[in-house]
C-alpha cells in the first residue's frame, strides 16, 4: 500500500518561492512497508521521488559541482562561456543516475506548454532542463526509482506553497545516521548594496556526513536555533544519537538550487552557486568527498534591479555589480546552510531510518 509521507509546509518568508516566479513541485512514491537493503539482503518497497523547480523565462542559470561523483544532466550547457543563458526548470531526483530519466517527463510537459528555446516559426521549442540526482537506491527495492512520469507529475504539482521533509527527491534521503529530506530557506535584504533583493535555497540533503553535532544534538555550530525552533536536547537523547549506526554506504549527495530576484550575468550567478557550497560545508561534516555528488544550481530571475541610491563605488575595470554579488554570495551560503538543517529537522522516518525528531524530540520543546 502506498502512503503519503508526513511532511511540513514551507513557511512564507523562509522559502525559495519568496523569489517571485519560482515554483516547486514534488512527486514521490512511499510504501507503508519499506525495507532498507543491507550488504547481504536486498531492500523492498518504494521510497523515492522527484522535485522540480520551475523558473521564469529569461532568467540566468548556472551550476557549481564540488562532489567527486556527480549524477547530472545539462550542466555543461550552463557554463558562462556557452551560448544558452538559462534554464526553464531544474530537476532534483532520487534514483541515482537512473533518476535522470525524470527530466524527460519535465521536458515533455514544458514542450506541451510551449515553454523552451524557440527553434522555428512553427512553435517548436527545446526546453532546457538541467538535473541532478541523489543516491537513494538502497532505501527500498533497487529497481524502484523515478521515471519520466515522476518528472511530469512533479512539474504539474509546481506551486508557491510546497512541502518539505521526507517528500519529493528527499523521500529516500539520509543524512548520516538520520533521515534526510528536502529543506528550504530565504533572506530578504533590508539594507546594504542588495537592499530589497531576495535570495532563497531549496536543498535535498542526502550526505554521508552528519548535520548534527553528536556532542550537543544540535546542528553544527548551533546556528539559527530560533529560526529552526530548536533548543538543547536532553543528555539521554544525545547519548542515543551517538549509538546510532552510521550510513552503510559512502555513496551520497547533497543537491539544490539557489535563486535570487536580482539581475545578474550568468558568471555572477555562478558565484552564488559557488558560495552556496560554503553553506553546505558549514552544515555537513564531512562534505565534498570523492564519492559525493554535491551539486548546486543558481538562478537569477532578473525581476529586480539593485537600488541605485545605495550603489557602492567600484574601481574602474571591475564589474559594477561586485558589491551586490558579494552580498548575495554571503547570503547564499547562509540560506543553503539553513535549508540543509531544515531538511533534517522536518524529515520523518522511513524504512527504519530514524528522523531527528524521533531521536532528539526534546530539542523541539514540545516533548
Amino acid at each position: 500500500m502506498v502512503t503519503e509521507p508526513k511532511s511540513s509546509v514551507s513557511r512564507p518568508g523562509n522559502r525559495i518561492t519568496d523569489v517571485a516566479g519560482i515554483a516547486v513541485g514534488h512527486h514521490h512514491r512511499l510504501d507503508d512497508e519499506v525495507v532498507l537493503a543491507s550488504v547481504a539482503e536486498p531492500g523492498s518497497g518504494w521510497a523515492t521521488g522527484t522535485t522540480v523547480i520551475t523558473l521564469p523565462r529569461g532568467c540566468a542559470t548556472a551550476v557549481d559541482v564540488r562532489g567527486g561523483g556527480p549524477g547530472t544532466r545539462e550542466t555543461d550547457l550552463l557554463d558562462p562561456v556557452n551560448t544558452v543563458r538559462g534554464a526553464d526548470a531544474i530537476v532534483l531526483s532520487g534514483g541515482s543516475a537512473y533518476g535522470l530519466a525524470a527530466a524527460d517527463g519535465v521536458m515533455r510537459g514544458l514542450e506541451e506548454a510551449g515553454v523552451g528555446l524557440p527553434m522555428d516559426g512553427q512553435g517548436h521549442v527545446v526546453p532546457i532542463v538541467p538535473a541532478a540526482v541523489i543516491f537513494d537506491l538502497p532505501v527500498g527495492r533497487w529497481e524502484n526509482r523515478p521515471t519520466a512520469e515522476f518528472g511530469a507529475r512533479a512539474l504539474a504539482d509546481a506551486r508557491t506553497d510546497f512541502a518539505i521533509g521526507s517528500v519529493g527527491a528527499g523521500t529516500g534521503a539520509r543524512a548520516g545516521a538520520l533521515k534526510g529530506g528536502v529543506g528550504t530557506a530565504s533572506i530578504t535584504f533590508s539594507d546594504g548594496p542588495a537592499r530589497g533583493l531576495t535570495i532563497g535555497a531549496l536543498v535535498v540533503a542526502n550526505p554521508v556526513g552528519g548535520v548534527v553535532d553528536p556532542s550537543t544534538g544540535l546542528p553544527w555550530g548551533a546556528d539559527d536555533l530560533e529560526l529552526h525552533r530548536l533548543r538543547a536536547p536532553k543528555q539521554l537523547e544525545i547519548k542515543r544519537l551517538a549509538e546510532l549506526t552510521a550510513k552503510g554506504t559512502v555513496l551520497n549527495t547533497t543537491i539544490g538550487v539557489v535563486a535570487t530576484d536580482a539581475t545578474l550575468s550568468v558568471a555572477s550567478t555562478r558565484r552564488l552557486a559557488m558560495s552556496g557550497h560554503d553553506g553546505l560545508a558549514r552544515a555537513v561534516r564531512p562534505a565534498h568527498s570523492p564519492l559525493d555528488g554535491d551539486t548546486l544550481f543558481a538562478v537569477a530571475t532578473g525581476e529586480k534591479a539593485a537600488d541605485p541610491d545605495i550603489a557602492v563605488d567600484v574601481p574602474p575595470g571591475m564589474d559594477p555589480d561586485t558589491a551586490i554579488v558579494a552580498a548575495l554570495a554571503d547570503a547564499s551560503a547562509t540560506v543553503v546552510q539553513r535549508a540543509i538543517v531544515s531538511a533534517v529537522v522536518a524529515a520523518t522516518g522511513v524504512a527504519g531510518i530514524p528522523a531527528y525528531r524521533d531521536v532528539l524530540f526534546s530539542a523541539f520543546g514540545d516533548a
